[in-house]
């Protein structure tokens, strides 16, 4: 009777802790609360859902990633200051938000340096990401995973005359956001730069007070200036990037097993980030042309070629470390 008595409280207590073990996992689990101002339907906020459910899948357990989009949590650009409070794990963040802190990045947000999709990614995992990442850690105290294609800005203009060189933009009035680094480049693309503000740009467009604009495709759709629009140049004067990013604090405390587990989880998502973007912009091609523009390549080389020379003769490249731009173009 007394056994029988035992193995029935054994039991009980068994089942007890068993039904406590996933609460206490639940709480033993290290929350990664991501940060982010874009909205449910961009890529680069669907590849965070990719990244929480190869991390959770790998590491069961051991992560609850939340995510928190549309700038809900942190302000757009208030990020990289609160993973260094230690206010947030992590975030996507841009060159434009690291060179802020690190004027050597500004390398990254000047025209013609990166080529495509593909030269981001072997530029940033090879030598040179490597140097500037350990900037970032070492500057910032942040640790960047992994670099995603946030798109190609391309020409859109309402003349009819066809752009192959720089010359041929001559005169041409360019709409470009207001900063100082924004108005150089429309005047290393060969234009007249004018600064207007971004909901202004359809009517800019209608009315003829600009001739063109630039934006990546996605844009050029969304904003709907190919009903106002006549081609568009496919000068890819600026391959943009947004970084897959970890507060230092919070990297340090991972074990070697869990940074394993984050990094491959942050390669898959920037992994499907990109190929979904590269999809939809050569998709976009297809749309344009079928709105009635002309869409085509110019020289891009005779672009580039002028792009860099200029920005190498700027101020913008005080900065840079010695030889850094014929290091990227080395990178094939």
């Amino acid at each position: 009777m007394h056994l029988t008595r035992r193995l029935a409280l054994a039991a009980m207590g068994a089942l007890a802790l068993s039904t406590a073990m996933p609460a206490l996992a639940a709480a033993d689990a290290i929350k990664l609360r991501i940060s982010t101002p874009a909205v449910e339907s961009d890529w680069h906020a669907k590849m965070l859902t990719v990244f929480k459910d190869e991390l959770e899948s790998a590491a069961p357990g051991e992560f609850d990633v939340e995510i928190h989009l549309n700038a809900t949590l942190f302000k757009q650009g208030t990020e990289p200051a609160a993973m260094q409070r230690g206010n947030l794990d992590m975030a996507m963040i841009s060159a434009q938000d690291i060179a802020k802190q690190i004027p050597a990045w500004s390398v990254f947000t000047a025209g013609y340096l990166i080529r495509d999709p593909e030269h981001q990614k072997k530029v940033f995992r090879g030598d040179v990401g490597a140097e500037f990442y350990g900037m970032v850690e070492e500057e910032m105290g942040i640790h960047i995973l992994d670099v995603g294609y946030l798109g190609t800005r391309q020409l859109n203009l309402r003349t009819e005359d066809e752009v192959r060189t720089p010359e041929d933009l001559a005169g041409v009035k360019l709409r470009m956001p207001g900063s100082d680094a924004w108005q150089f480049l429309g005047t290393a693309l060969g234009a007249s730069p004018v600064a207007i503000a971004f909901g202004e740009v359809y009517t800019a467009l209608q009315t003829g007070v600009v001739d063109g604009q630039d934006n990546p495709l996605p844009t050029n759709k969304a904003a709907k200036f190919y009903e106002v629009t006549k081609q568009i140049v496919l000068t890819s004067h600026l391959v943009d990037a947004i970084f897959l990013s970890m507060s230092g604090e919070t990297w340090d405390a991972l074990s070697d097993s869990q940074k394993e587990a984050v990094t491959a989880a942050a390669e898959k998502a920037t992994a499907y980030n990109d190929e979904n973007r590269i999809a939809d912009e050569a998709e976009l091609v297809s749309f344009f042309e079928g709105e009635g523009l002309k869409v085509y390549e110019p020289d891009r080389e005779a672009f580039r070629e002028r792009v860099q020379k200029m920005y190498l003769e700027s101020e913008f490249a005080a900065d840079w470390p010695e030889g850094i731009v014929d290091r990227v173009n080395a990178v094939e």
